[in-house]
């Protein structure tokens, strides 16, 4: 009885995780839901696991409640920074790409930099702005600013690049508002590409800015 109350109660929240996605049609699903069943079942386990046999089903229960609330709060979090980005960076050509409690922002290298260079392209700006002003008002995520480029060149030159590509954009949203603790810069020069090399198109996909944006961040 005890274990069926708990599988019902995670199933039914489950049940209500499938959604559509406003912005492209197609079914997903929500992040808050799935958020919250995980931290249920994960709170009706530890719920069981400390209570008497007595009270096993009253601690089953309290866990359930607590985990998914804890969990859907996160997932709730995220829901709304994703549909925040969504909203700013429409039309911009940036994709918008959610992984569980994770959002990666792809910005290709037509938008980002001139080749071979480090400073940002002046139709990039606004851009940055429409993520600054998201990340300042959702201020408990990390920030993780990756820098890519093709294989044109020599690896030390274009791993320099890359640093140089994530430390100018992580600076810039710093400048724009989002606390420096919350930003990390990294380069990853030709490694990871996304695409082949050995086509133009290619070339052009790999070269590119990710920003990866994370739960977790304690002010």
């Amino acid at each position: 009885m005890k274990r069926t109350l708990t599988v019902m109660a995670v199933a039914a929240i489950v049940a209500g995780c499938q959604t559509t996605d406003p912005y492209t049609g197609e079914s997903k699903y929500n992040q808050t839901s799935t958020g919250a069943a995980i931290g249920a079942a994960a709170g009706a386990a530890l719920g069981a696991l400390t209570s008497s046999d007595g009270d096993r089903e009253k601690g089953v229960l309290t866990g359930l409640a607590v985990g998914a609330a804890a969990g859907g709060g996160i997932g709730y979090y995220m829901d709304r920074q994703e549909d925040a980005l969504r909203q700013e960076l429409r039309g911009t050509g940036v994709q918008v790409e959610r992984n569980g409690d994770q959002i990666q922002l792809i910005m290709p290298g037509n938008i980002t930099f001139n080749t071979g260079s480090a400073d940002l392209q002046a139709r990039f700006m606004p851009v940055l702005n429409s993520v600054s002003k998201v990340l300042t008002k959702f201020d408990k995520t990390y920030v993780e600013v990756d820098g890519f480029t093709d294989s044109t060149g020599s690896a030390d030159f274009n791993q320099g690049l890359s640093e140089r590509r994530a430390s100018t954009v992580a600076t810039y949203l710093n400048q724009s508002g989002v606390e420096r603790p919350r930003l990390e810069a990294t380069g990853w020069g030709e490694r990871h590409p996304v695409a082949s090399n050995e086509t133009a198109e290619g070339r052009a996909q790999n070269r590119r800015v990710e920003i990866n944006i994370r739960g977790g961040y304690a002010r």
